[in-house]
């Protein structure tokens, strides 16, 4: 399988990421794992042309390894920053309040 065409998978494991989704509300919950669920059938080329995501560059944030953070939307209420490493989509933070994403 072509690099461009491998599997998005999911780094759900950084501690911020962790602290808003382990506060979330049931049906919020509920929402964002269906959206993690979705995220992870896909691959990198569908991800990137995929509209349901909403997903943006953000220009003046830069991930540790030098690559673009961008924001996506995984519920109408909640986006979650992540930067791509490898085939590995790496989640930093969720955003209850769609601004707080950009706010960074």
């Amino acid at each position: 399988m072509p690099a461009a065409r491998s599997r998005v998978l999911l780094d759900l494991n950084n501690p911020e990421f962790q602290d808003t989704l382990f506060h979330l509300e049931a049906a919020e919950l509920k929402q964002v794992i269906a959206s993690l669920g979705r995220l992870r059938e896909l691959d990198w080329s569908t991800l990137y042309r995929h509209s349901g995501f909403h997903w943006e560059a953000i220009e003046h944030l830069r991930a540790p390894n030098g690559s673009k953070v961008y924001s996506l939307q995984l519920s109408q209420r909640i986006r979650a920053l992540a930067f791509r490493e490898g085939d590995f989509l790496r989640f930093v933070s969720l955003h209850p309040y769609h601004d707080s994403a950009y706010q960074r």
